[in-house]
C-alpha cells in the first residue's frame, strides 16, 4: 500500500516539475516525526480520530511552512486514515526520486548527529566507490557508542565501537 502512494505522489510531482520541493517537503516533515514523540503518536496511533488528525496536522504544515503537493499528499493520507503507514511512503517516494536522478541512497547509523563537514566527506568517500551522487539516509543510535554503520545496496560497513567491542568480547571468551 504504501509503494502505491508514494508511485502516486511520484508520478504527480513529476508532472508538475516539483520533484525537488515536495522530496524537501517531505525530508523536513519526516524529520519532524523522528524528532517529536507527540507528532510520531499522532501518526501511528490508531486512537486520534481521521478529523483529530487532519486537524492537528493541518497546524503542524502551517507553522513548519510546508505547503503544495507535499501539504495535500499529507492531508489525503490523512483523511485515508494512513498515516501510520506515512514514513514507510516518504522512503518509497525517496527511493523513486534517487533512482529518477541515478542515485542511490545509503542508510548511515551514527552514534550522534553528524555535522554537514562530516555529511559532505562521507558522500565524498561514498561517490568515490559507487561512482554516483549518493543520498544519505542518516539515523541516530546512540546504542552503537561510536563509528559507523554504512548500508549502500547489498554492501554494509559496520565500523561501529559496538561491533568491535563485542568481537573482542568473543575473542577473550574463546581464548579460555
Amino acid at each position: 500500500m504504501a509503494g502505491r502512494y508514494a508511485n502516486a505522489l511520484f508520478e504527480l510531482a513529476l508532472e508538475e516539475k516539483k520533484l525537488d520541493a515536495v522530496k524537501a517537503d517531505l525530508d523536513r516533515f519526516d524529520a519532524m516525526i523522528g524528532d517529536s514523540a507527540d507528532l510520531n503518536r499522532l501518526v501511528r496511533s490508531p486512537v486520534f480520530s481521521a478529523d483529530q488528525q487532519a486537524k492537528a496536522l493541518d497546524a503542524i504544515l502551517k507553522k513548519a511552512g510546508i505547503g503544495g503537493i507535499a501539504a495535500k499528499f499529507l492531508n489525503v493520507i490523512a483523511s485515508n486514515r494512513r498515516l501510520f503507514a506515512l514514513r514507510d511512503m516518504i522512503r518509497g517516494f525517496r527511493k523513486l526520486v534517487a533512482q529518477h536522478k541515478g542515485e542511490v541512497t545509503a542508510e548511515v547509523t551514527a552514534a550522534e548527529k553528524l555535522s554537514d563537514t562530516q555529511l559532505t566527506a562521507l558522500k565524498g568517500a561514498l561517490k568515490s566507490v559507487t561512482g554516483k551522487d549518493v543520498d544519505l539516509n542518516v539515523r541516530v543510535d546512540p546504542a552503537i557508542i561510536g563509528g559507523l554503520v554504512v548500508k549502500l545496496g547489498s554492501r554494509m560497513v559496520d565500523s561501529s565501537l559496538r561491533t568491535k567491542l563485542n568481537s573482542i568480547k568473543y575473542a577473550m571468551k574463546e581464548a579460555r
